[in-house]
């Protein structure tokens, strides 16, 4: 069993026991929303979502049985995760943490192994030989995650 992380709680908001989450987390339309469990902290105390809105920068969750903002006190500042068995990716699809390590083909031969990912205000970036390679759907061929290869279109200017 391996959670992932898809943010933090920030703070309460108002008297019901909603709470604010600063999230960048990629595929959070599949992850907040109505029925899904949430595990909190670091004792991964596992929380069902009642209701979701976005407002402003913050993805705002209330949770079943929980009415009150006493009840959610406890949780502020805790860091807020998901089974990675109850996220359904699909095969082109891959989170953050997978890709450290990952071998990168172009034109049918190895040109490095990813060193890092950086996402910079939706500008996502993979560190291959030292240098920072856009990683957008015009330069992805494939995504191989069985193998942990991803095939790229002509890279060969970046490297």
């Amino acid at each position: 069993m391996k959670y992932i992380n898809v943010g933090r709680i920030v703070n309460t908001h108002a008297l019901k026991g909603e709470v604010r989450i600063i999230s960048n987390f990629e595929y959070k339309d599949r992850v907040f929303k109505k029925g899904f469990n949430l595990y909190i902290g670091q004792f991964k105390d596992k929380e069902e979502i009642e209701t979701y809105r976005v407002h402003k920068q913050f993805d705002m969750v209330k949770f079943v049985g929980i009415d009150y903002i006493n009840d959610v006190l406890k949780y502020k500042g805790y860091n807020v995760y998901v089974l990675d068995s109850d996220l359904i990716l699909n095969d082109n699809e891959i989170l953050e943490s997978e890709f450290s390590g990952m071998k990168v083909y172009s034109k049918g031969q190895e040109v490095g192994i990813i060193t890092e990912y950086r996402n910079d205000n939706g500008n996502r970036m993979i560190k291959v030989n030292d240098k920072f390679i856009p990683y957008n759907k015009d330069f992805i061929e494939k995504i191989d995650k069985q193998n942990n290869i991803i095939y790229m279109h002509d890279i060969e200017v970046f490297l």
